[in-house]
């Protein structure tokens, strides 16, 4: 089967970013590694390097979930299940120079939003594998949660040199943990009548505030996802 091209200026992309960055230089670079046309390489890839970027990204998803599938999960926490699903994105990376290279670049104010959708879409992406059938207020709230856990993560792993990763682990479970004090604490609200009366009302307003708009499986809501 031929390589499209996006897939051979991807492929061809990588070996210049930890020297250049997501920059021009390493497009052009690409272009020429690749053997594909520049009116091709603009077509398909509008945003140069950055077009690459987010299809690199992509791509980690794209692993890690196919990955989980083939995981045995039948026996695990639910918890460790989040866990896991984002201990094998952070995996599914090459270098970790073309994740720190892709943080400066999405750091940049005409890129943040662009950051903020692809953590967005992990983050959806892994609750859906997972099964989440939530459709309230708990669906974007999930999401939420697991974007900080994940971007916190990263950048903690982006710095990380223990053998095998074993501190970002520990890490990442001990931020789950607290995440999962905090759905305690929830339940509990739920579970009191008057606290429940109480916050009925601001929820309702809320929930309509929201409602207008819905993300799609690729890209974030339109509207602000507060925390938990």
């Amino acid at each position: 089967m031929n390589e499209a091209p996006k897939e051979k200026l991807l492929r061809a992309i990588l070996p210049h970013v930890p020297f250049d960055g997501w920059s021009e230089a390493s497009f052009q670079a690409a272009i020429t590694d690749a053997g594909v046309s520049p009116g091709i390489a603009r077509a398909t890839c509008p945003r140069g390097a950055v077009s690459l970027a987010i299809a690199y990204h992509e791509a980690g998803d794209a692993a890690m979930l196919q990955a989980l599938a083939e995981a045995d999960l039948q026996d695990m926490r639910f918890r460790d299940r989040v866990a896991l699903a984002v201990r094998l994105r952070l995996e599914a990376v090459e270098d970790k120079e073309l994740v720190r290279r892709g943080a400066t670049l999405f750091a940049l104010p005409q890129y943040a939003a662009d950051g903020a959708q692809l953590v967005w879409g992990t983050a959806d992406k892994i609750w859906q594998a997972l099964g989440d059938s939530s459709d309230d207020i708990n669906w974007y709230t999930k999401r939420a949660t697991l974007s900080g856990v994940y971007s916190a993560t990263v950048l903690y792993w982006l710095g990380d040199e223990s053998e095998g990763h074993e501190a970002t682990w520990a890490f990442l479970d001990r931020r789950i943990e607290g995440v999962m004090r905090i759905e305690g604490i929830k339940a509990q609200v739920r579970n009191n009548s008057m606290l429940s009366r109480v916050l009925a009302g601001p929820m309702a307003i809320l929930g309509r505030v929201r409602a207008p708009q819905r993300t799609t499986q690729t890209g974030m809501p339109g509207r602000w996802s507060g925390p938990n």
